[in-house]
């Protein structure tokens, strides 16, 4: 049972405790008191759990009688649940010529709105091919463009930047934009009515 996996090489349970005194709270929470370290595994050992340290940095440490097996695995489970409940901001690229077409500009648009309104960042690389780098201006309009499209869950991260032969923006969403998929689905009736 003192065994200590290497996930928790911080953690030190019954023997591996090494001070004399320790200050000891009971399986049920209860303040037992500052005793012997000694005393402390045997009175864990006498309930059949372990004598973990929870706060080396107190003087004395303070340890609890737990099954130390049980902690583990609630610890890994409340991590797991953490992360879960985490997102991880992506950078997402959407590249494009100065010669853009107005339909592909709208499917563009449609899957940058689509990313923003899932709390990614959003790239846009504009590439300039041989002679059109000549009239960067096209360029300019065409990402002003892109933000006044998007400023209303969108602020420029960093602003067009022309890097060799492609001009550069990023877009971050504003704070408090919702997904769509969190929004209620209308509900057809028999009747064909939409309601919501």
């Amino acid at each position: 049972m003192g065994k200590i996996t290497k996930g928790s090489k911080d953690v030190r349970i019954n023997e591996r405790i090494r001070v004399p005194q320790v200050r000891v709270v009971d399986e049920n929470g209860q303040m037992v008191g500052v005793i012997s370290t000694r005393e402390a595994i045997e009175k864990a050992r006498e309930t059949g759990c372990d004598l973990v340290e929870v706060s080396p940095g107190a003087v004395p440490p303070v340890c609890r009688i737990m099954d130390y097996g049980k902690y583990k695995y609630e610890l890994s489970k409340k991590a797991k649940k953490a992360k879960r409940k985490q997102h991880v901001v992506q950078l997402k690229e959407i590249k494009m010529r100065p010669g853009i077409e107005a339909h592909d500009y709208g499917f563009k648009m449609n899957n940058a709105r689509r990313f923003l309104e899932s709390y990614n960042k959003v790239k846009f690389s504009l590439i300039f091919r041989g002679r059109e780098v000549t009239h960067l201006d096209i360029g300019m309009n065409l990402l002003g463009r892109v933000s006044r499209d998007l400023a209303d869950i969108a602020t420029i991260e960093f602003g067009p930047r022309k890097e060799g032969m492609t001009v550069m923006m990023v877009v971050c969403p504003k704070p408090g934009i919702t997904k769509k998929a969190d929004e209620q689905p209308e509900e057809v009736t028999e009747e064909g009515d939409v309601t919501s």
